[in-house]
């Protein structure tokens, strides 16, 4: 073994294991709900509401890749299966030739508010019924500690 790798003590590398198999197990849950509720993946869920949230309901395609933590491609190719949706259009940008936002549709955001309310009572049902008062501010103090630290920013 190299002697300057930091290892793993015995309860780290628990705590790891265990962070993992638990923030797999919430995403596949969460996912699975979405895609039979609501016929779409997690990720489609959250561009929607990524620009449900911003101003007249839209965002450049750069923004919302970045607050979505998407490739520019992989955004590229689900706004595209959104739009075959008509849940999202996208638009030109009359200040960028280049640039172009991605805009929520009536339709998509009445899809986005048929979905909610599974989606909210899942992760109320897979994370925080499973987690007393005290554990749950922990685990936001915990995650945004994270985040500062993996992005320099609080996350949005």
């Amino acid at each position: 073994m190299d002697a300057m790798t930091r290892w793993l003590n015995p309860d780290e590398q628990r705590t790891w294991r265990a962070y993992l198999a638990a923030s797999r197990a919430l995403m596949d849950a969460l996912d699975r709900e979405l895609q039979r509720d609501a016929g779409m993946p997690h990720a489609y869920y959250e561009i929607l509401v990524r620009l449900s949230e911003a101003p007249e309901r839209r965002l450049r395609m750069s923004e919302l890749a970045d607050t979505t933590g998407s490739s520019r491609s992989r955004l590229s190719h689900a706004v595209a299966r959104l739009e075959a949706e008509g849940w999202v259009r996208r638009e030109e940008c009359p200040t960028d030739r280049r640039g172009q936002f991605a805009v929520l549709t009536d339709a998509g955001h009445a899809t986005l508010a048929a979905a909610a309310p599974g989606h909210v009572e899942g992760v109320r049902r897979h994370l925080f019924d499973a987690l007393s008062p005290a554990q749950v501010d922990q685990l936001r103090r915990i995650s945004e500690t994270l985040a500062d630290h993996l992005t320099g920013s609080r996350p949005n």
